[in-house]
This record gives C-alpha cells, sequence and structure tokens, in this order.
C-alpha cells in the first residue's frame, strides 16, 4: 500500500468497511478545533498527550519522545485499530505536525495499511469530503498487538559516534535559517548538530503543499545519499515528530526507511555536545 493517500481517493473510501480515519492536527488549541470541525468519522489523537512520553526536562529524549510501546498499543485498541484496519491520517502541516509522526509509529508496530492524506485537511475539504463538529464515537478493540518497535531508531550517542563519519549521514530537516542557527523559536539554542546536513522537509512538497512524485522524491534522495545504505543514514528535526515527514517521503518513493533520531535538536542542544551555526 502506498504511503500517501489524494482526497479523492479518500472519498471514495469514506464508507470502507475497516476505514479509521485518523485527525493528527496539533496545538494548544487542538481538541477545540477537532471538535469544532473535522472529518466526518475522523478520531483525534493528541501528540502531547498519546503520541509521544512528555518528560519535565527535554534533555531526557528531546521535547517528543516515544510513549511506552505497550500504552501506543492501548491507544490503538481504544481507536478502534486492528490489524486488518485501513488507517487514514491527516493534520493541517501537509503531515509534518503530526500526521507523518502517527504513520511512522503505526508502521513501527508493524502495521502497513496506513496513508497520510496529501495535501492536508484542506485539501480534502475541497475536495467535498463532508465534515462533522462534536467528537466522534470510537469502537474500541482490544489493544494492538505488539513486539516492539520494529523501524529503526538511533540515540544520542549514536549520533555522536556517527555524525562525522563520510560512511553516515545525519539529515536534519529543520528550515534552513534553524540550521544555519539564525533563528530558533522552539528550543533553548540556535544552531545544528555539526556534521549534519540540511535537507528541509518542506523540499519534499510542491508549492501547493503536495508531495512531490515518488519519482522526483526518489531521485531527489537518491542523490542526496550517495550510495549510502539506509542503516547508515539517520534523520532528525527539533523533537523527532518533522523527521518522519522526510522518512514518509523517502518510503513512499520506494525507498527504505533510514533511522530516525526521535530526541533530535531539542535533547542534543540540552545536553553540552558540541553545536554549530551556518552551513
Amino acid at each position: 500500500m502506498k504511503s500517501i493517500l489524494n482526497p479523492q481517493e479518500l472519498l471514495q473510501f469514506q464508507n470502507k468497511e475497516n476505514l479509521v480515519l485518523i485527525d493528527a492536527r496539533t496545538g494548544a488549541d487542538v481538541r477545540e478545533k477537532y471538535e469544532a470541525e473535522h472529518l466526518a468519522g475522523a478520531l483525534l489523537v493528541d501528540l502531547e498527550v498519546e503520541l509521544a512520553d512528555k518528560k519535565p526536562n527535554a534533555a531526557e529524549g528531546g521535547r517528543h519522545p516515544l510513549p511506552n510501546i505497550s500504552s501506543f498499543a492501548e491507544l490503538l485498541g481504544q481507536l478502534g485499530i486492528k490489524p486488518e484496519s485501513h488507517v487514514v491520517v491527516y493534520d493541517d502541516k501537509s503531515g509534518a505536525n503530526a500526521a507523518a509522526r502517527f504513520w511512522w509509529m503505526l508502521r513501527a508496530m508493524g502495521h502497513t495499511q496506513v496513508q497520510v492524506l496529501d495535501g492536508e485537511y484542506q485539501a480534502a475539504l475541497v475536495a467535498g469530503f463532508p465534515t462533522m463538529s462534536g467528537a466522534e464515537v470510537p469502537v474500541p478493540a482490544l489493544p494492538y498487538p505488539q513486539t516492539g518497535w520494529q523501524l529503526p531508531t538511533v540515540d544520542i550517542e549514536e549520533i555522536e559516534r556517527i555524525r562525522q563519519d563520510a560512511d553516515f549521514m545525519v539529515i536534519d530537516v529543520r528550515e534552513a535559517d534553524r540550521y544555519r542557527g539564525e533563528r530558533e523559536p522552539i528550543d533553548l539554542i540556535a544552531g545544528h548538530i555539526p556534521g549534519a546536513v540540511n535537507i528541509p522537509f518542506a523540499s519534499n512538497l510542491d508549492l501547493k503543499g503536495f508531495f512531490l512524485t515518488p519519482e522526483e522524491l526518489k531521485a531527489k534522495y537518491t542523490a542526496a545519499l550517495e550510495n549510502r545504505k539506509p542503516e547508515n543514514v539517520a534523520v532528525h528535526c527539533g523533537s523527532g515528530v518533522t523527521a518522519c515527514h522526510t522518512l514518509l517521503a523517502m518510503d513512499y518513493a520506494g525507498l527504505e526507511i533510514p533511522k530516525l533520531y526521535v530526541g533530535s535538536w531539542s535533547e542534543w542542544s540540552r545536553n553540552e555536545r558540541p553545536m554549530a551555526t551556518k552551513e
């Protein structure tokens, strides 16, 4: 199953028996936004509460550490997601916050029937997908069966080991000005991990906010990786959320999914590690 779904295809699936539609929009007012209007049938997931196990100090795993896998399995059961479910997830940031994170977590559970809506929430509205207000009531299932996260991750020590090794590549997907240390709207210190290269996640998209074609993405990342094996590539962002957008794009391109550095800049920059600015 391809990892990106266009809005017209979603229209065809709206009455599919095993479809589970997930609203992964974010923000301080996420629940109010969801209850005011969401795609009909969509269930809300909250990045801050359900897709991360936030610690008092972001130096321990960054701003959005992965939750305990058993807790995530319980959440999936509460949402009615079973191994046979066809899951479609959307947000209002072209998949970057936090649809791609939910996609990655499901794939890491071994669930392959999961897709991110191309063009985000607004594209579904333009396509004529119906909306509703209030809260949807899921049909719960048993906790999702799991045997551990099945997609590769790296920790801060491995990033330290590989960041200046020519056989490896660390990709920073944040905006170029954040990478260069000219601006930092979220974390305490501006800059980037020395040795990391900058491939902003927005370059996965066209000017209208839709993903580039699989062929375009494959050509782009094949050239960027310069024959490095996926296991020698680690991808990060600010807190392990937007990085999943690039992992999603690479999967859509037919490439193997590289490693995710969940802690990302929010962890690295709080641990007295080397830091760089500019290119």
